[in-house]
């Protein structure tokens, strides 16, 4: 295993470059396996465990059923230990009657000051900790003043509830004003950003803003300087559930295009010859990228694990790494 710091410039701790995701704990994985896999995970190493507090609602849960198998494996260890955990909020259902979407209504309980206080104490009663390493809001409110949210994350992190706070699902400019107002009023910023990102690009659409972009890459490679924080990209869907090595599995809509299917054959092949699964060569790349992210990988089985931590310590040469990133790039390289 590998390890990197996150910092958002005046908290700083150390985790694994791999995130282990626990999205489908307690619900398509049932609490046994999820223990089994949360085990295997620390014993390789891994110190860094993401979760939120909706997951996994559509899967047949309550939305908190991820944090409840997390909490009961915490109580059974008896402490986090050298675990690092992350939750989310703002993302549950705003009204329990109705359905949860990515299209207007989404029905999103939003980031206000009175959601961000009471669903960051209730992630904590549900887990069974005193303090959350991470907390992000998982998707960004358009609809609360963004200086009503950076204040409601600043003040967690005044009383010792929140270490670094993060965002995730949210456009480049929104997050840097996110930042600059934190400075304005004297809290800490977002330290970490959650956004989807992989080997392979989505198609060019006006409104995504939940992907890794170019210029979001560069702003982050900006930070860590005077008057400017660091910030650390964390990446879900980093696999895109297996749809790179299972036909069964198809890719997102905005990512079946001509250049993806060359880019997932490049994959395969690169992997051949280097003895590794495309799986491990996908995350090999992001891990080892100009800008490193930290891939959160879903495993829902121990074997499953077991093939994406050899990720951690598969190096990429310079030559392999150019033949990667110049596969058919066209679609994509308009789209990022």
């Amino acid at each position: 295993m590998q390890y990197r710091t996150i910092s958002n410039g005046t908290t700083s701790f150390e985790v694994s470059t791999l995130c282990l995701g626990a999205m489908n704990f307690g619900t398509l994985t049932d609490a046994a396996t999820s223990r089994q896999i949360l085990d295997r995970f620390v014993d390789a190493g891994g110190t860094f465990v993401d979760t939120a507090n909706n997951y996994s609602a559509w899967a047949g849960g309550h939305g908190r059923d991820s944090e409840d198998v997390l909490g009961d494996w915490i109580a059974r260890r008896g402490g986090l230990g050298d675990v690092r955990l992350a939750t989310k909020l703002g993302a549950a259902k705003k009204d329990p009657a109705l359905p949860l979407q990515n299209v207007e209504p989404t029905n999103f309980q939003g980031l206000s000051a009175e959601v961000v206080a009471w669903e960051a104490r209730e992630s904590l009663r549900h887990l069974g900790i005193e303090r959350l390493d991470v907390l992000y809001g998982h998707v960004d409110d358009r609809e609360t003043p963004v200086a009503e949210t950076v204040a409601a994350f600043g003040e967690l992190q005044r009383e010792g509830l929140v270490g670094i706070s993060g965002i995730s699902n949210i456009a480049v400019w929104r997050l840097v004003e996110a930042r600059d107002e934190a400075l304005r009023q004297g809290v800490d910023p977002y330290g970490v950003i959650q956004q989807g990102y992989s080997y392979v690009y989505p198609s060019p659409g006006f409104g995504r803003t939940n992907d890794v972009s170019p210029d979001l890459l560069d702003y982050v490679a900006s930070a860590g300087v005077d008057g400017r924080p660091p910030l650390t990209i964390t990446a879900y869907s980093p696999l895109h559930q297996g749809a790179f090595t299972r036909d069964d599995k198809p890719m997102w809509p905005a990512m079946r295009h001509a250049s993806n299917r060359d880019r997932v054959r490049v994959l395969h092949d690169v992997g051949a010859e280097l003895g590794a699964t495309p799986n491990q060569v996908a995350l090999a790349w992001l891990l080892g990228g100009e800008v490193p992210v930290i891939p959160v990988i879903g495993p829902s089985t121990v074997a499953q694990l077991e093939e994406l931590l050899a990720a951690a310590d598969l190096e990429l040469d310079a030559d392999v790494r150019a033949r990667l990133d110049a596969a058919d790039l066209g679609v994509a390289a308009v789209a990022a």
